[in-house]
């Protein structure tokens, strides 16, 4: 581990989604036509996984917001 932290290779769990990803999910969610679960399976993730992606675009919109209100 010390030599792989020491040579960069030490980076942690890879996203299971891309941010691209992360939109679509959450748009198709906000359009009413899925439920959580279905788009959990439909993206082949856990229900948790969907909901966490729900939560960034929320805040990364509020920080939008306030950025464009600054």
């Amino acid at each position: 581990m010390k030599v792989a932290k020491a040579k960069g290779h030490l980076h942690g769990k890879h996203p299971k989604l891309t941010r691209r990803q992360e939109a679509h999910l959450v748009s198709l969610l906000h359009s009413g036509e899925y439920s959580t679960a279905e788009v959990a399976d439909l993206f082949g993730v856990g229900r948790s996984t969907v909901y966490r992606a729900i939560d960034r675009q929320r805040i990364e919109a509020q920080a939008h917001l306030d950025s464009a209100a600054s």
